[in-house]
């Protein structure tokens, strides 16, 4: 079954590209929303969550591409399909100035419900830990 693609925006309360910017590709700024704890070595990203029994999960991924100040991609080690990246970029609205936050993910159909709930847990640690949304 081939995957499909999720798409979400969403409106930042910054018009700070730098720290928008910070958010969405640095270890530190992926760890205060995406995972507990992000590490790049290279291109390696690896990706901590807690789990509430104390254990931890760990998956790496690759950043396949960047482009400072407009996105941030990469992918899941295990992912077999080639085009399902994970990409976070940054648009700028030239009418409003206002800065938003593009989200793009895969998931086999039957799991697109499931990916969109773990983004919205994702946006709710953004704007708790950042203040961003």
């Amino acid at each position: 079954m081939e995957k499909e693609k999720l798409y979400i925006e969403r409106e930042l309360k910054s018009n700070s590209p730098s720290i928008i910017w910070n958010i969405i590709s640095t270890p530190e700024g992926l760890s205060r929303w995406i995972a507990d704890k992000v590490q790049l070595d290279g291109d390696e990203l690896t990706l901590t969550w807690k789990k509430p029994d104390g254990n931890n999960k760990t998956m790496k991924a690759r950043v396949v591409a960047l482009s400072k100040n407009r996105y941030f991609r990469f992918q899941w080690e295990e992912e077999t399909e080639p085009e399902a990246v994970i990409e976070l970029r940054m648009e700028k609205s030239e009418i409003t100035n206002d800065h938003f936050l593009c989200i793009t993910d895969y998931a086999l159909p039957d799991e697109l419900e499931q990916l969109e709930d773990l983004w919205e847990e994702d946006f709710a640690r953004l704007r708790q830990n950042t203040g961003l949304l």
